[in-house]
C-alpha cells in the first residue's frame, strides 16, 4: 500500500460506518427529509423541542436510530470476530460460527420460543447455548491435553453439527401454527423489534468482546504464524488461544442473540478488509469492524425498502456475499489472505 493512500484508507474507515448511520435515518416506507432527521437528532441530544410531528420524532428517534445503530454493533461485531477467527486458525474459510456458536444460539432461541414464546428468555438462551457450543468445542479440542488448531476445528463441526440436529427437533415438535414460524424467522435474522433496550442487552457483550480481541490483536498476529513459532517467541498459545476464543464468542453471542442467525459478515467483511489494509490484525480487526458496520446498516436498508414486506437479512447477506465471495476469490486468486 502507497504511504500516501493509508491516511486516506483508514479516514475513509472512520467516516463511512457514520455516514451510513445517518443516511439510513432517512430511508424507509415513511417518508422524513434528511434535514428533518438531522433536527431531530440535535433537538433530542440537546433536550430542546423539535416542533416536529410527534410521528415523525418516534420514527427517528424510537425506530429507526436504534435499529441502525444496533444493525452497526452486530455487523462490527460479526465481522470482527471472523477476522479474529481467521487469523487464529490461519484459514480464510472460516467465520464466527466455526465453534459452533450460529447453531447453539439457534437452538437456545428455538428452546425459549418452545418453553415461553416471549422476548427476553430468547435473548438469554440464545446467548447461553450460544457460549455453551463454544465451551463444548473446546472441551473437545482439548481431549489431547492442548488445543491444537485442527482439534478445535474438529470439536467446532461435532458440536455444530449436534445442535444443528436439536435445531431440527425441535422445529419438528413445535406448534406448526404459531411456534415454527417464528423459529423459522428468528433463524433467518432479523433487526425488525430493534429498540434501544436491545442496545444495552446485548452491547454489553458485543462491546466487551470486541474491547478484548481489540487489546490482544497483536497477538493474533503471533498466533497466526503457528503454535511453534508463537512459543518460541514467549507467547502461551493456551491462554492467547483462550482469550482470542473468548473475546469473538462473546462478541458473536451477543450479535446472535438480538439478531438471529446472519451468515457470510464475517467471511466476506475481513476479506475486504485485508484487501484494503493488508493482514496485520492491529489495522484489520479496527477496520473489520468499520466495514462490518456499514454494510450490514446497508443490508438492513434493502431489506426495508426492496419489497412490500421486510426481507429477513439472513436471506440477503447470502444473496449479496455469496457472489461476492466468488468475485473476491477471483480477484485474489487465494493470494491475498
Amino acid at each position: 500500500m502507497k504511504s500516501t493512500a493509508k491516511p486516506v484508507i483508514i479516514l475513509t474507515l472512520i467516516i463511512l460506518p457514520l455516514a451510513i448511520i445517518l443516511f439510513s435515518l432517512f430511508i424507509g416506507r415513511y417518508p422524513v427529509l434528511p434535514a428533518e432527521a438531522a433536527h431531530v437528532l440535535r433537538c433530542k441530544l440537546m433536550g430542546n423541542d423539535c416542533f416536529l410531528p410527534d410521528t415523525v420524532q418516534a420514527v427517528v428517534w424510537d425506530i429507526r436510530l436504534p435499529r441502525v445503530l444496533l444493525g452497526a454493533m452486530v455487523g462490527g461485531s460479526l465481522a470482527v470476530s471472523g477476522a479474529a477467527f481467521q487469523g487464529l486458525f490461519r484459514n480464510p474459510l472460516v467465520s464466527a460460527g466455526i465453534l459452533g456458536v450460529s447453531s447453539g444460539a439457534g437452538f437456545g432461541a428455538a428452546l425459549a420460543i418452545l418453553l415461553f414464546n416471549t422476548t427476553a428468555p430468547v435473548y438469554l438462551f440464545a446467548f447461553a447455548f450460544g457460549a455453551l457450543a463454544v465451551m463444548l468445542s473446546y472441551l473437545v479440542g482439548r481431549i489431547y491435553r492442548t488445543t491444537p488448531t485442527i482439534m478445535l476445528v474438529l470439536g467446532g463441526v461435532i458440536v455444530s453439527s449436534v445442535f444443528s440436529a436439536l435445531i431440527s427437533m425441535a422445529k419438528y415438535v413445535a406448534d406448526p401454527t404459531n411456534q415454527l414460524p417464528a423459529i423459522v424467522f428468528w433463524l433467518m435474522g432479523s433487526l425488525a423489534t430493534a429498540r434501544y433496550r436491545d442496545l444495552m442487552i446485548a452491547g454489553i457483550p458485543m462491546l466487551t468482546g470486541i474491547a478484548a480481541l481489540l487489546a490482544v490483536r497483536w497477538r493474533i498476529n503471533v498466533l497466526s504464524m503457528g503454535d511453534k513459532e508463537a512459543q518460541a517467541l514467549g507467547i502461551n498459545t493456551t491462554v492467547s488461544k483462550g482469550i482470542v476464543i473468548a473475546g469473538a464468542t462473546l462478541a458473536t453471542a451477543g450479535a446472535v442473540c438480538v439478531s438471529g442467525i446472519i451468515g457470510w459478515v464475517g467471511l466476506v467483511i475481513p476479506h475486504i478488509a485485508r484487501m484494503l489494509v493488508g493482514n496485520d490484525n492491529r489495522v484489520l480487526i479496527p477496520a473489520s469492524f468499520s466495514l462490518g458496520a456499514g454494510f450490514l446498516v446497508l443490508v438492513d436498508d434493502l431489506g426495508r425498502v426492496l419489497t412490500g414486506s421486510e426481507i429477513p437479512l439472513g436471506i440477503l447477506t447470502a444473496l449479496v456475499g455469496g457472489p461476492f465471495f466468488v468475485y473476491l476469490l477471483k480477484k485474489t486468486k487465494g493470494g491475498g489472505w
